[in-house]
């Protein structure tokens, strides 16, 4: 039967709503290119750059080829645990998915490799990344997106099979799916290739060693920034859903509440972690401000369309604190993280989920997981009167993806380790990957610029005296 014209009408406006939010995530991309470019040192810009293009084009292939069908895919041998159907898009698009569906996924895929990029910056071979990148959007990453986003995965809060605890895990825009995924990511790479050169003394104390140029941080947070609006609103993937008890509200409704939920929460972290940091150091720190605004945007990406907006400056408050306190226990266990991804994706995705487990609100669940039904009763908050079942839920799923994460890419690190294809040699770490690696460095004053221009002449130039 055809379809009537209010209902290609609806379905366009869907995919256009749909397509644009995959087009806002993407710009993300360019967002953790800045900001990691400017959060390392300038001997390595060229690198971490170069890192977050192959992220980004090896992921494409990875998630087309098999992420995709082990996230979504669905038929007879569907199962709670990965997705046996749609490799490289075979039967795209059906009934349930289409392009515009594989196109945001997709976005959400590539950010998780970038993330764990951050945490073993400038240190790392780039024959590394290629490995890691690829099993992480290909495999890793999709099989957690499947127990949580598809209807047929063991956490789903829309499982066609019993819920986990009568309620399921509520992970809206991914917390927990994207954000610990390439937090434990990082923390395990980072761990097994230990901390940079210089970056602790013989005493075992820190000693700094700040990114290049802050101006390229504050751009690459501002430009995450407006990316998030398509990260967390444009999980409703569609905003065309009237409520049934009250017409003039639907998903159009929680879309706008969404945005505002995670701008209160990214901004509420950014001036806790400023004024906190303040108090901890003595002075105004922009970058420590703009990681903070990044803490509160990861941690309410779970309960963005579930809780109310004074919820959500609680939730970015704690965000702040958890990101501090991670900070100052990994300085204490000489735990080098550039980027501090591990503590930021990490930690306050972990804070993210939990926080949802204790203030998601009744009707927000509803409209969110039910579109408004009538009726429809579901687990929420703790400190709402929902009881244990959700945030026990919250907590599965925060011990599962820290469990497969490690289970999976620990022993991909350790590998590569051991075949001595993860960590740069000595030379190379203090030459700079840019001319140890690149050709080149990325800011070239003039063609008389007065550092080597390759690899070979930094050697020389360091060799000392030779004797006659």
């Amino acid at each position: 039967m055809a379809a009537t014209w209010e209902t290609s009408v609806t379905e366009s406006i869907n995919t256009i709503y749909l397509l644009f939010s995959a087009y806002l995530v993407f710009i993300m991309q360019l967002g953790f290119a800045m900001l990691c470019a400017g959060s390392v040192r300038a001997k390595n810009a060229m690198n971490i750059m170069l890192t977050n293009v192959v992220d980004a084009v090896v992921g494409t292939i990875s998630y087309y080829l098999f992420g995709f069908a082990f996230a979504f895919g669905a038929g007879s041998h569907s199962n709670p645990f990965i997705g046996t159907s749609f490799f490289a898009l075979e039967n795209v698009p059906n009934e349930t998915y289409g392009y515009a569906y594989f196109l945001y996924q997709w976005a959400f895929a590539i950010a998780v490799a970038g993330i764990t990029s951050g945490s073993i910056a400038e240190r790392t071979q780039f024959s590394a990344y290629l490995v890691y990148s690829f099993l992480l959007t290909g495999f890793v990453y999709p099989v957690v997106a499947h127990w949580v986003w598809s209807s047929d995965g063991w956490l789903s809060p829309n499982s066609g099979g019993s819920l986990l605890f009568g309620s399921g895990a509520i992970d809206f825009a991914g917390s927990g799916v994207v954000h610990l995924v390439g937090g434990v990511a990082g923390l395990w790479g980072a761990l097994i290739e230990g901390p940079r050169i210089g970056r602790f003394d013989a005493f075992g104390r820190a000693v700094p060693m700040r990114g290049h140029n802050a101006t390229l941080v504050v751009l690459g947070t501002f430009l995450l920034w407006f990316g998030w609006f398509g990260f967390n609103p444009g999980s409703f993937s569609r905003i065309l859903v009237a409520y049934p008890d009250a017409p003039h509200e639907g998903n159009w409704t929680g879309v706008g509440r969404t945005a505002v939920t995670t701008a209160l929460a990214g901004s509420a972290a950014g001036l806790t972690t400023l004024f906190g940091r303040r108090l901890l150091v003595g002075h105004w720190d922009a970058l420590d401000a703009c990681n903070g605004l990044l803490g509160g945007f990861v941690a309410i990406t779970s309960g963005c369309s579930v809780v109310e907006p004074w919820a959500a400056i609680v939730c970015g408050f704690c965000a702040a604190w958890v990101l501090i306190g991670l900070n100052a226990l990994a300085l204490r266990l000489r735990f080098d993280d550039p980027l501090e991804a591990a503590q930021l994706h990490g930690g306050c995705g972990a804070w993210g989920l939990v926080f949802t487990g204790l203030f998601a609100h009744e009707e927000l669940v509803v409209q969110a997981y039910d579109s408004g039904a009538v009726g429809a009763s579901r687990p929420f908050g703790l400190l709402m009167g929902g009881g244990w079942g959700l945030l026990g839920s919250q907590v599965v799923e925060v011990a599962a993806i820290a469990g497969w994460v490690s289970l999976t890419m620990l022993p991909v690190f350790y590998v590569l380790h051991k075949l001595r294809l993860l960590r740069i040699s000595v030379d190379e770490e203090l030459a700079g990957l840019d001319v140890s690696s690149h050709g080149g460095y990325a800011y070239v004053a003039n063609s008389e610029d007065s550092h080597p221009g390759f690899y070979a002449d930094y050697v020389r130039t360091h060799d000392g005296p030779r004797s006659p």
